[in-house]
């Protein structure tokens, strides 16, 4: 008796044993299969990242309700207000138009490179449209505009604490694009019609889907000139090499909007006040900096961010800052040394 017992003990250890070695080879054998078929469809170029959805061009067409409410035009295209889900999720629907050429395995691989790119202060891709000649890209809604509606047309403009939070917002996203992503990224036209504000004040950086990847083996990009006119960094204009940072300068002037609280070229205002980089450094060499903001304000403070300011605007791209380090003087974890002696003038 004890005999059989030890037996059917050992039967059955056994049988464990087999049951647990073939779950094991079943399991591994689905993930190489698994793994097979999905490095033969990415090679193939139709594989998309599954947190983005593929929309067709009627679904928007419906849930913007025929593309009738613009929300702006930027360089890329046109963005209409739409919702989803019956109306339950706002979303903003970017119809591109200078992209449309562009073939449908570049396009597939920008989309899987922006499906893995998720950051709070970059505004979320949710989906896209590639249905024929049609290119649309779906975004999160941001109830407050862009930057630059949110700087000029408010009724109430933001207080001092609130610019700086929205430009360390700013700093903390282009950080993640050009050192913290998957694939580092120069967004190469940071402006404020493509930094969108949602409804806690928070600044999102838009439009980094469609900037061209910083390779590992690239030290520029290969298109033309990119970028709006007054914050475009000079290099763009002398052929030299676009680095990261090209959108250290374009930061810099975007960063002096947001302080100074108006446009960086104002054909309104006197001459010498015009053009916003030229007049902030003036400004600074007058020690003058409160004519920049006519609040009351802490002036050290306030000078300390013009310093900032000013390293990022330097003519030599290898003088300027980098982001991390921006980062760091907006959150007051390192000093802010005076600037280099600029050149008397920033025309570009």
């Amino acid at each position: 008796m004890k005999q059989l017992r030890m037996g059917v003990v050992i039967g059955s250890f056994a049988l464990l044993i087999v049951l647990a070695l073939s779950a094991f080879l079943i399991l591994r054998y689905r993930r190489w299969s698994y793994k097979k078929v999905m490095y033969e469809v990415n090679e193939a170029g139709f594989i998309e990242d599954v947190s983005l959805r593929a929309f067709t061009y009627c679904q928007l067409e419906v849930a913007t309700n025929g593309f009738v409410e613009q929300l702006g035009r930027g360089s890329f295209g046109t963005v209409f207000k739409g919702a989803l889900s019956n109306g339950q999720r706002k979303i903003a629907v970017k119809r591109l138009e200078k992209v449309a050429a562009e073939g449908d395995l570049e396009f597939r691989k920008e989309m899987r490179s922006i499906g893995r790119t998720h950051h709070r202060n970059l505004v979320q891709l949710l989906g896209y449209c590639h249905d024929g000649p049609n290119r649309l890209l779906v975004y999160e809604y941001m109830s407050n505009g862009t930057l630059s509606d949110y700087l000029s047309k408010s009724q109430i403009k933001p207080n001092w604490e609130e610019r700086i939070k929205i430009s360390l917002n700013i700093a903390i996203g282009i950080l993640y694009l050009h050192e913290e992503c998957e694939t580092q990224i120069i967004h190469c036209d940071l402006n404020p019609n493509n930094i969108l504000i949602d409804e806690q004040g928070c600044a999102k950086i838009a439009d980094f889907a469609l900037a061209k990847l910083l390779m590992p083996d690239h030290s520029r990009t290969l298109t033309g000139i990119r970028g709006t006119r007054g914050y475009v960094a000079p290099e763009w204009h002398k052929n030299l090499p676009i680095t990261v940072k090209a959108d250290v300068y374009s930061f810099g002037v975007v960063f002096l909007v947001i302080i100074c609280c108006r446009r960086s070229i104002d054909v309104n205002a006197p001459e010498e006040e015009a053009i916003l980089v030229n007049w902030v450094y003036d400004c600074f060499k007058a020690n003058e900096v409160s004519k920049l903001v006519p609040e009351e304000v802490d002036q050290q403070c306030l000078e300390r961010m013009i310093r900032i300011g000013l390293w990022c605007i330097e003519e030599d791209p290898a003088a300027r800052l980098s982001i991390k380090k921006v980062v760091q003087m907006l959150e007051g974890t390192v000093e802010i040394p005076e600037p280099p002696c600029a050149q008397s003038s920033f025309q570009h």
